[in-house]
């Protein structure tokens, strides 16, 4: 509550001050806290108390000048309280704590390529809480976990998504949801999972799936698996901010800056991926000068540096895909045989079928609906494209062009069966009508 003298007017920048402390600072917060703790419960029930405790002091007393710092001490200070009223939970963390330590991997090349550890950067200020993100990231992203539980988790602790919100984006309800969570936490206690950063040794096979987690939430945000709108703006960038920390915190590992470098060149194009009714509009009839242009810049940039230094990764390849397309005026100006090239890099670095439906369009572009065709038609029998939307609706968009106008409406009425989202379903019906 606003004390005595304090106008309503502070009372709402106070807690705007709060919550923008909060939004930016939650995920250093709670990874110092589990670092400390060794326990994501308590972490988080601290550092929620802690935002309560600053909503009140903070409109009377003034938000402090270093808001971070205060907000760490009053959730250690609620932690230790907590463990000193449960003896047996303050034991149970000791035994997690000495496996932790036990699990630090000894003293070595520092891994974010920057010499300076993990604490530059933050408004908490390095000396009293280091950059612990990192760690957090890689806990929560482990390899022992439930593909889906990952993403769920590092959307709720480092994302800073309520559980709510998770559901939402996973589409299942909230109690199904805060089961995943409450799952996923109690397998990092049981298992013991350590939390730190993987060692030189171990940091090439586990970063591939901590990046996979970031692109994951992207994707969902980029093209919502359903729902009323095409695209999760807020899911897209959550992403790109988690993809922002690690880029900082692995400034050395030049696949953190092609997954930043691909998520900025898709996003650019967002305010021209839909109409007036929120319905799709496709790559050719997007306005380019709506794109984003100081947002596809910094892609650019990043672009190179994953493309230098060594073999290339599926990221930075990916990002080099989106460059081309975001460099071009329109699509007949576009490099497609520089395009299909790279789709034969990727296809080389992660075979999947999705790569070849994309490949097959681009191929279309290149040398005509006809060849485009011929590889979608030896794609038929993959099992994992008949619940793939876009490849029937790319089939029917070849065949339509090649003027069978019938096959072209069966693909169509495959998508439409498939396709989740109502701006997708609704510009597919309107296909069919044509």
């Amino acid at each position: 509550m606003p004390g005595e003298g304090v106008s309503p007017g502070e009372g709402r920048e106070a807690a705007e001050a709060v919550e923008a402390v909060f939004r930016e600072e939650r995920g250093l917060l709670l990874a110092s806290l589990v670092r400390r703790f060794g326990d994501l419960d308590l972490a988080e029930e601290v550092t929620s108390e802690a935002i309560e405790a600053a909503l009140r002091h903070w409109p009377a007393e003034g938000v402090p000048a270093r808001p971070g710092a205060w907000l760490l001490t009053t959730a250690r200070r609620r932690a230790v309280d907590r463990l000193r009223r449960d003896q047996a939970y303050a034991a149970r963390l000791a035994v997690l704590a000495a496996d932790a330590e036990r699990a630090e991997p000894a003293p070595g090349p520092d891994v974010s390529g920057s010499g300076q550890g993990f604490g530059s950067g933050s408004g908490f200020g390095s000396d009293e809480l280091p950059d612990e993100r990192l760690q957090l990231f890689f806990t929560c992203a482990h390899p022992a976990l439930a593909a889906e539980d990952r993403t769920a988790l590092t959307l709720r602790c480092l994302a800073g998504l309520t559980t709510p919100e998770v559901a939402r984006a996973f589409l299942v309800p909230t109690a199904t949801m805060a089961q995943r969570i409450v799952r996923a936490k109690k397998k990092i206690r049981e298992a013991r999972i350590p939390f730190r950063v993987p060692g030189p040794d171990e940091l090439p096979g586990r970063l591939p799936g901590v990046l996979q987690v970031v692109y994951s939430v992207f994707t969902e945000g980029y093209a919502a698996s359903s729902g009323p709108r095409l695209q999760r703006l807020d899911l897209a960038e959550e992403a790109i901010r988690l993809a922002r920390i690690l880029r900082r915190l692995l400034p050395a590992e030049r696949e953190s800056a092609g997954l930043l470098a691909l998520l900025l060149l898709v996003h650019a194009r967002r305010d021209a991926r839909t109409g007036p009714e929120g319905e799709p509009v496709l790559l050719e009839d997007q306005d380019r000068g709506r794109w984003d242009r100081p947002m596809i810049e910094e892609g650019r940039a990043l672009v190179v540096r994953a493309l230098t230094g060594g073999p290339a990764g599926p990221y930075g390849v990916q990002a080099a895909i989106a460059a081309l397309h975001d460099e071009a005026t329109d699509v007949a100006a576009t490099d497609w045989p520089q395009i299909v090239a790279l789709y034969d890099v990727l296809r080389t670095l992660t075979p999947s079928p999705v790569v070849e439906v994309n490949r097959a369009v681009a191929v279309a572009m290149r040398d005509g609906p006809g060849a485009g065709l011929a590889l979608l038609d030896a794609l038929a029998g993959e099992p994992r494209l008949r619940a793939y939307p876009p490849y029937a609706v790319a089939r029917g968009d070849l065949l339509g062009r090649l003027g069978r106008d019938g096959e072209a409406a069966a693909a169509y009425r495959e998508a439409l069966e498939l396709t989740g989202t109502e701006p997708e379903r609704a510009a597919l019906r309107r296909k069919l009508g044509e």
